[in-house]
């Protein structure tokens, strides 16, 4: 799994955390785990691959919101059933 988190500014509201959230769905199906917090400035979300960044960039634009960055790494399932 790789997880992504999006630098995002502009967010005011539970509102805004989901209509990034949605964003992203719509951007990126196969995402999962879809957060966003304005108080961090951010939206994270898990794929098996990698994303392309220049097509979430273009949709966060769209919206209205100001795309700050990304970054992805890989991402282990933490808890009793991710040790190994």
């Amino acid at each position: 799994m790789i997880k992504t988190t999006l630098k995002i500014d502009g967010m005011m509201c539970g509102m805004c955390e989901a209509h990034i959230c949605d964003t992203i769905r719509k951007a990126v199906p196969s995402a999962k785990k879809v957060t966003a917090s304005r108080s961090k400035k951010e939206a994270s979300f898990l794929t098996e691959e990698a994303v392309d960044t220049a097509l979430l960039k273009a949709a966060v634009d769209a919206t209205g919101y100001t795309w700050l960055g990304a970054e992805s790494a890989p991402y282990e399932e933490k808890g009793w059933f991710g040790r190994k």
